[in-house]
């Protein structure tokens, strides 16, 4: 069956298609699909996985025409994001 795996830095976003057998798993499907070769960086263990933005395992079994995705650690913490874009970028002082 086919499906896809993506991953996305910021300089470069990759989607492989690939077949894989009924039964597989995320992980078979990511192993598979040769993407840990092109991202090194990639670590299963630490970073999250999901099918079509929703969190998933890499124990998961895939089904037809579904899309694999490997997250990106996260490097803001979401909580502050919105605080930094209302003031510029620079941090409210408390005072």
């Amino acid at each position: 069956m086919k499906i896809g795996v993506a991953y996305a830095t910021p300089a470069k976003q990759i989607w492989l298609n690939i077949d894989v057998p009924e039964g597989a798993t995320v992980k078979d499907a990511i192993e598979k699909s040769g993407i840990l070769k092109q991202f090194p960086e990639i670590d299963l263990a630490s970073q999250k996985v999901g099918i079509y933005g929703k969190a998933t395992t890499l124990e998961t079994v895939v089904e037809e025409g579904q899309r694999v995705e490997i997250y990106r650690p996260m490097t803001a913490d979401p909580k502050t994001v919105p605080r930094r874009a209302k003031t510029g970028g620079e941090a409210a002082s408390e005072g």
